[in-house]
């Protein structure tokens, strides 16, 4: 273990004063002016890079953009594939696998090797593959690229080995599955139809083998035309030419009938005795006109034709409704007899399959449930029941019920926290779901031994918040909470004006803060509004407290360095005291007066509030001078101080949330006092202030993804991302309900706020202003932390957009900042801490970090007694303390002198809305990390993280001076950094916008891993990254899932024993006796060899030019562990031949060797006879 040493004692810092008489802070460490006798500090650093790795854990959520369904019923596994190339595979709870293509190629179908633990997965790329599912991480065994066609459709008989493959030219060609090899036996579509036929029959849509006689090969084409192929004769037996094009076919379980679904919305039943029509053709919702004709429906897209012992047969169909009705919703149509059922889904279907007792194609199916796959959503219906009720979903399928737009990741809760959540959550959730159990049950899962509670919170759209149990790497909901309740719904007449304010989600959940030990919990909204929640076991009848503040600034941040001149224009703000104005009318205002008015109306009535989280107090920023408030940047809470705290672009708010007072308004500028290190310029006269219809709050489609006007060009690194410059057209969001809210991430401080520039109307962005109508205002760009977007250098600039680009140099002393760019409140946090580089004791201050490197410490004065807090007033005091760094400010931690991290202060959590108990008053109960609990060795004074998105620095409290120093990138920036635990050590881990995870050593900040996860960070996932303690981090990699991951070389290991065993070794259920009567008359007497047929033997080899096998990454582990079934036939086949060819090799070795060493034998011995012959007996 390396220890670290550094001079602490009598370690001063003098800043040099300029003329002005502003001090000039080139460095933050500043110049040791004295050293009196050093004492040394002494730290042991645990972590190394070996305690380090990345790996992918879990994904949580809906598959996003499915395409293809498959089931096994033996196994009783489910597989869902998606447009991306993804395969989740489901079983029981905690059985939840992804595998991913490697391709990325769209998967168009599945096929499960029935109860042998593989699957086959066909691609858009024209490739089949077959992956193992007997380890719990399942890999790719084979793959075969087919060249010269397109597969369209695939087909698995049960207990076969062959694969039949449909492809686009109508033929029909046969894949071993055990070598993955394509056989010599083709169907072509020229033999399989009639000779006078002028058409080409379309593509392969449908292939499967009769029930009676597996010998006979079904084949629907696409123009309607049904092939019977009989494998053995290589010869048609039957065709049929129907008039409308089909879409899938349903064999009844004896094989005389089947049924096929058309474009027109029919359902045709045909017989194998007569094929020359149909004998029964429907319409299920056509509706006979007054011609007597059926009025025309939508196609059926699949239908499935399934019987029972006890009932009549189920036909089960999508589609078909007719096109009369406009909007209608999609539906799932059941026939049950003479009976109908139409359900209606949320969302269009891809995919449904029904589940039947029995895996045999030739016995009564029984069905018992539908399983229906549609674009975001998983539904499982119940027949066995005459209402058909569906069944409760225990995956989590609802995370994108409303767009996320942020999470929190809590590891290593307290655990009483959720179980208390579930019991309240559990009082709401929806009735009316199926008794029986889940049916897709497979697969085997464990808790393993070493976890802890853990919890993750996402925010939606539409204000929502649901808390998720994560522990185990499953997930599992909780409990959810709508802030939208907590206002006023705009009436009729005021829809216009709320719609001006924000698009449509004026309650999206922008950012969180929750402390887990108090359990308070606050929100902040986009809409410049800060709810704050306490939690109750019991209901309530309460009012709740809103509190309006004006945070504007009214002068144009325009910054020059501090080293030429010295303009002081703003005194010490210590004495500063917010008077927040009352709000005017809101009745028609107009844009030009509109001042001191909130974006929403918080109900002001008395408010029965259910068991759970409570609002208790609501924050809002108000318009002033007809512009409206800018979103809000930073937020921290802490329930020990009883403070909340935000900041935006215009500066800083602290609020007692106890007293429900507001503590503190200050412009950033104003923050600083006389420490301003730079220079602010008054505004331009020539710039006018910019009018209201130019300008109005940000809304959330556009805080996702922002104009393609602003370029970022100052970070260079990201031009050499790629030896060419990218060119990517930044797609617009309407809104977030869309499912692409990705857009491109660029750094947080490269948002201008044009707070004093008009837009001219006459510009590249007239006509869109235009369209917008003077009642739909342009949304002001906030310069936020969450507000991120990357922009890539694009190729050609017009000249607006050079003169609009951000374009900066960062340097350590900011000496080149935009002439645009206001000071934002980037992050937030309390801490024991020291104000002053004289204060001897810690006491609670308020660290701020802004946009421009700038960290301001801010102490707090607050009552110790519980009655004086309750009563009298906490002083907030900026002192000037200021520390610089290259970057935006994004995260604080705090280290004791033996480099252990400091926990913040809280309070204990009480019920106030719980019954009285004389005994035992309820009193605030706080626990304090005092700084100096932990100095007994080490002396007063703490140390202190932070970190920016170009930089990482530690400083030594109270004296201020920086103790080391990384620059952690020089060709990206940071988007997300946290101070975190792992293995019982603190580390900063971060994540930057070229898709590097890092971790640096604390407090050394020496690098410990640098790995680039990701090869281009989006928006979505620029928004949603985050890090949590226990080596562990989580993202949505999609509109639709969470990835969750570890950086942990421990987790890493023990992760084989968290995930959940997907093959569970089952006897195959035996096929029922088919009896004599019906063995003799139904036929089926001949048995059916495909290995004769389709061997190599007698139907050759394949040509080599139309399919490509590709060895899969599976390796001999995977085939070892695929023992047991058909693929684990072939995998030990394969291995004992290569055995068995080295030990010939060795054997045939051996023998030319013996065969040498006879003839050189024989040839001695001859010489010694022709040697020896002639001798006498004495002369030897």
């Amino acid at each position: 273990m390396k220890k670290f040493r550094k001079v602490l004692d009598g370690l001063t810092t003098s800043s040099p004063i300029n003329p002005g008489g502003s001090p000039v802070y080139g460095s933050a460490a500043g110049t040791p002016s004295a050293a009196p006798t050093p004492r040394e500090l002494d730290i042991q650093e645990t972590l190394m890079s070996e305690h380090f790795q990345i790996c992918k854990t879990v994904r949580h959520g809906f598959p996003c953009q499915p395409t293809a369904l498959a089931f096994d019923p033996v196994q009783k596994i489910l597989a869902i594939g998606s447009r991306s190339g993804g395969v989740r595979l489901l079983g029981r709870p905690g059985v939840d696998c992804h595998c991913q293509h490697e391709s990325g190629a769209a998967v168009l179908q599945l096929q499960f090797l029935i109860n042998e633990g593989a699957l086959v997965t066909a691609c858009a790329d024209d490739t089949l593959h077959l992956w193992n599912l007997r380890q719990r991480r399942p890999a790719i065994l084979h793959s075969l690229k087919f060249n010269r066609e397109r597969i369209t459709f695939c087909h698995l008989p049960f207990q076969s080995k062959w694969l039949y493959v449909g492809t686009e030219r109508g033929n029909t060609h046969i894949v071993n599955i055990e070598s993955f090899v394509l056989s010599g036996y083709v169907i072509m579509w020229n033999k399989a139809i009639e000779l006078s036929t002028k058409t080409h029959p379309g593509p392969v849509v449908h292939l499967s083998d009769s029930p009676k006689d597996e010998g006979k090969l079904l084949i629907g084409f696409e123009s309607g035309t049904i092939v019977m192929w009989d494998l053995r004769s290589k010869r048609t037996e039957f065709r049929i030419y129907y008039d409308e094009a089909i879409h899938s076919v349903s064999w009844h379980h004896e094989g005389r009938q089947f049924m096929c679904s058309h474009s027109d919305g029919s359902l045709s039943m045909w017989h194998l005795r007569n094929t020359a029509k149909p004998f029964q053709v429907t319409f299920p919702h056509g509706k006979s006109q007054r011609d007597g004709r059926k009025e025309s429906c939508k196609p059926i897209l699949k239908v499935e034709y399934k019987t029972s012992r006890n009932s009549e047969a189920f036909v089960v169909f999508s589609g078909g409704l007719s096109y009369d009705k406009a909007g209608r919703r999609p539906t799932l149509t059941i026939m049950h007899g003479k009976a109908i059922t139409v359900l209606e889904m949320d969302y269009p279907i891809v995919d449904f399959m029904v589940l039947c007792e029995t895996p045999y194609l030739n016995e009564v199916q029984e069905p018992y449930a539908v399983v229906v796959l549609l674009e975001k959503d998983f539904v499982v219906v119940d027949l066995t029941q005459s209402n058909f009720p569906i069944f409760e979903n225990p995956y989590p399928m609802d995370i994108h019920e409303s767009p996320v737009t942020c999470t929190a990741y809590f590891a290593d809760c307290p655990p009483d926290i959720i179980p208390v959540l579930y019991s309240i959550g559990a009082k709401h959730k929806k009735t009316g779901y199926s008794h029986k159990e889940w049916p897709v049950s497979g697969g085997t899962w464990t808790v393993g031994s070493q976890t802890y509670p853990e919890i993750i919170i996402t925010g939606h759209a539409d204000g929502s918040i649901k808390f998720w149990d994560a522990t185990a790497i499953t997930l599992q909901m909780l409990y959810k909470l709508k802030t939208s309740k907590v206002f006023e719904k705009p009436k009729s007449g005021e829809m216009g004006r709320s719609a001006e304010l924000v698009e449509e989600d004026p309650f999206a959940v922008q950012m969180i803060s929750w402390c887990p030990q108090s359990r308070i919990f606050c929100v902040v909204g986009i809409s410049a509004h800060v709810i704050l929640y306490r939690f109750s076991k019991h209901d309530a009848n309460t009012t709740i407290t809103s509190l309006e503040v004006r945070l504007q600034c009214d002068t144009e941040d325009v910054i020059s360095p501090s080293d030429t001149e010295n303009t002081p224009c703003f005194s010490d703000p210590s004495g500063h005291s917010p008077q927040p104005q009352p709000p005017s009318p809101r009745s028609n205002t107009p844009d030009s007066v509109r001042d001191s008015i909130p974006c929403l109306k918080v109900k002001d009535r008395m408010i029965r509030m259910p068991p759970g989280y409570q609002a208790e107090l609501v924050v809002q920023l108000l318009w002033v001078d007809g512009e409206p408030p800018q979103q809000i940047t930073s937020l921290d809470l802490n329930s020990a101080y009883g403070l909340l705290a935000f900041g935006n672009c215009n500066g800083l708010a602290v609020v007692d949330y106890l007293q429900k007072s507001i503590l503190l308004c200050m412009s950033t500028v104003e923050l600083y006092g006389s420490a301003d290190p730079f220079q602010r310029l008054t505004r331009s006269p020539r710039k006018n202030r910019q009018s209201t219809s130019d300008t109005c709050m940000r809304g959330l489609s556009n805080f996702y993804s922002d104009s393609k006007k602003r370029i970022r060009t100052s970070y260079q690194s990201l031009t050499e991302l790629s030896d060419n410059q990218v060119s990517l057209d930044l797609e617009r969001s309407k809104s977030p309900t869309s499912d692409h809210v990705n857009g491109h991430c660029t750094s947080p401080t490269s948002q201008p706020c044009p707070s004093g520039k008009a837009r001219v109307p006459g510009g590249p962005e007239g006509a869109r202003l235009a369209r917008r109508g003077p009642g739909r205002p342009p949304f002001r760009k906030a310069q936020s932390a969450a507000c991120m977007e990357v922009s890539l250098p694009v190729s050609s600039l017009t000249e607006e957009s050079r003169e609009n680009s951000f374009s900066r140099s960062r340097s350590s002393s900011v000496s080149s900042i935009d002439r645009e760019t206001k000071e934002a409140v980037t992050t937030l946090q309390f801490a024991e801490s020291y104000g002053r580089k004289s204060d001897t004791l810690p006491t609670p201050c308020l660290w701020v970090g802004t946009s421009l490197g700038m960290v301001l410490i801010i102490p707090v004065s607050i009552p110790m007694d519980e009655e004086e807090r309750q009563e009298e007033p906490v002083t907030v005091a900026p002192t000037g303390t200021v520390l610089m760094l290259k970057g935006s400010v994004l995260r604080f931690g705090f280290l004791d002198c033996g480099g252990a991290l400091i926990q913040n202060p809280y309070e204990v959590w009480r019920d106030l809305h719980a019954p009285e108990d004389p005994d035992r008053p309820r009193k605030r109960k706080l626990v304090n990390f005092s700084p100096s609990s932990s100095q007994e060795a080490c002396g007063d004074g703490h140390l202190a993280v932070v970190c920016s998105e170009r930089q990482a620095k530690v400083f030594l409290m109270p004296s201020q001076a920086c103790l080391y120093v990384h620059n952690i990138t020089d060709s990206s920036f940071v988007l997300r950094a946290d101070v975190v635990s792992v293995c019982n050590s603190v580390c900063l881990a971060c994540f930057c916008a070229n898709g590097h995870i890092m971790t640096l050593s604390l407090p050394s900040l020496r690098p410990l891993l640098d790995i680039s996860y990701l090869p281009l960070t989006d928006m979505r996932i620029a928004r949603t990254f985050c890090f949590t303690n226990g080596g562990q981090a989580l993202y949505l990699c999609s509109p639709t899932e969470i990835q969750r991951i570890t950086y942990s070389q421990e987790m890493c290991d023990n992760l084989q024993e968290m995930l959940g065993e997907l093959f569970t070794p089952i006897e195959t259920p035996e096929a029922q006796n088919r009896g004599f009567l019906k063995g003799f008359f139904g036929g089926n007497a001949q048995t059916f060899d495909r290995e004769e047929l389709f061997g190599e033997a007698s139907a050759g080899k394949a040509s080599r030019s139309l399919a490509q096998h590709i060895p899969g990454q599976g390796g001999m582990e995977g085939m070892k562990a695929a023992a047991g079934g058909v693929v684990g036939e072939l995998a030990r086949a394969r291995i004992a031949l290569d055995e068995r060819g080295q030990r010939l090799g060795e054997l045939e070795d051996r023998t030319a060797h013996m065969m040498t060493s006879a003839e050189t034998f024989s040839k001695h011995a001859h010489e010694l006879m022709l040697k020896c012959k002639d001798k006498k007996w004495y002369q030897f």
